[in-house]
């Protein structure tokens, strides 16, 4: 690709590179692929997956979003919607996982997160693998992939209320960890 031709496709908006990747441009998937590639690997990240999947299912997730390009409207972001592909993905790969979904199971019954150190601060990628997996996971697809409840919980096959409970267990000791002095963080989202 000439230098032209990747400053002609940097210069365009989301939507007008999905349009021409569903035309058949690969050099516009591509782009897509440039821009967002990051924040898909670093949402599977904090959901809990290793490094060496991350890159697999990110992978995936762009071939998904590739073969499906035609779906997207543009009504959200290109960013949201292949970050939604991907969070679906990494929950197929997790229910497929005999041993993982026991776990998750289980942190129902049992707090998994170690031991709070309020001397030490953090980042949210950190504070994120402060929680059980339940928590993480649940919390990384309702407001990381932009899942609601609902759809995470369809996602997971758990209960809807199993879903609330952990996100709101995960965000409070989100804000717990991160809130600087003890305070606390205001502003919660509503995602129902």
């Amino acid at each position: 690709m000439s230098r032209a031709e990747r400053h002609r496709l940097s210069s365009l908006h989301d939507v007008e590179l999905a349009s021409l990747a569903a035309s058949g441009d690969r050099q516009a998937f591509g782009e897509l692929v440039r821009r967002h590639g990051s924040a898909v690997r670093a949402l599977l990240r904090r959901m809990g997956i290793s490094a060496t999947e991350t890159d697999d299912l990110a992978q995936d997730a762009f071939i998904s979003a590739f073969e499906s390009i035609a779906e997207f409207r543009g009504e959200g972001t290109f960013g949201g919607w292949v970050k939604k592909i991907a969070a679906r993905a990494c929950v197929r790969r997790i229910q497929k996982d005999k041993k993982y979904r026991s776990r998750l199971e289980a942190a129902d019954l049992l707090d998994e997160s170690p031991p709070e150190d309020p001397g030490r601060r953090m980042d949210l990628d950190e504070a994120l693998k402060g929680l059980g997996e339940a928590e993480r996971l649940c919390v990384s697809l309702c407001y990381g992939a932009g899942l609601s409840h609902a759809e995470a919980a369809e996602a997971l096959n758990l209960p809807l209320g199993t879903v609330k409970s952990h996100v709101k267990r995960g965000l409070d000791k989100l804000r717990a960890r991160l809130a600087p002095d003890g305070d606390t963080m205001e502003g919660r989202r509503g995602n129902g």
